[in-house]
């Protein structure tokens, strides 16, 4: 079975998404592109999602709101047609029932504990629960959802793969030793996720050529 690969747009720039989606063709993995908060709320974003045509579409918003405001944000969206939505998992079981609900076709993926945050980290927010411990403790919440992914770590995959069964969606992926401002990565041929998040080791430089050597680091 193909590898699949979620390439993360980070850029405002309609061009640079283009390019990256002209070079990033390939028959060795299945792709996805996704896009988050810098694309999405440029000045043309939007639009060009919605002229986006067959392509795997991640819209990475990372909602965490009251009910009433995450359900009209999941409404707004609806004409975007877009495959995978990301709300937080820490919005709480009202929310992520209610979104699941209106959500129609698109699949919606629950984000567990941000890979940019450490047990340290989380003591200075205020959990008392350990990374590995608040991820499982999250994933169960996101079952009882009954929400169509999850995103965690790479460290957190088998744990995780206990308590939910479908797909799981990693970022904190390195190519090689490369890592970028994640405290939980891991290289690529280590992790067991249904989809890799990808950005920059793909999207710097010579996009073809990083394709190539993902390529053969996966192999």
């Amino acid at each position: 079975m193909k590898k699949k690969i979620f390439i993360a747009c980070d850029t405002t720039s309609i061009s640079k998404v283009k390019n990256i989606i002209i070079q990033s063709q390939t028959n060795k993995f299945k792709i996805g592109y996704k896009f988050g908060l810098e694309f999405m709320n440029s000045k043309k974003g939007r639009s060009f999602i919605s002229k986006l045509k067959n392509k795997i579409i991640f819209v990475d918003l990372k909602l965490n709101d009251t009910v009433n405001t995450m359900l009209s944000a999941v409404k707004a969206m609806r004409d975007l047609k877009i495959n995978y939505l990301t709300v937080h998992v820490s919005s709480g079981l009202a929310a992520l029932k209610a979104v699941k609900k209106v959500s129609g076709l698109t699949k919606i993926i629950g984000v567990t504990t941000l890979t940019s945050l450490d047990n340290n980290d989380l003591k200075l927010i205020g959990y008392n629960k350990s990374v590995k411990n608040l991820v499982n403790h999250q994933a169960k919440l996101a079952k009882l959802a009954s929400l169509d992914a999850l995103v965690c770590s790479p460290y957190e995959v088998s744990s995780v793969r206990k308590i939910f069964k479908k797909e799981i969606i990693t970022p904190g992926v390195q190519l090689g030793k490369k890592n970028y401002d994640q405290k939980r990565s891991m290289e690529a041929k280590n992790i067991n996720a249904d989809w890799l998040v990808i950005g920059r080791a793909i999207t710097h430089g010579n996009i073809k050529k990083n394709i190539q050597d993902l390529v053969k680091e996966l192999r």
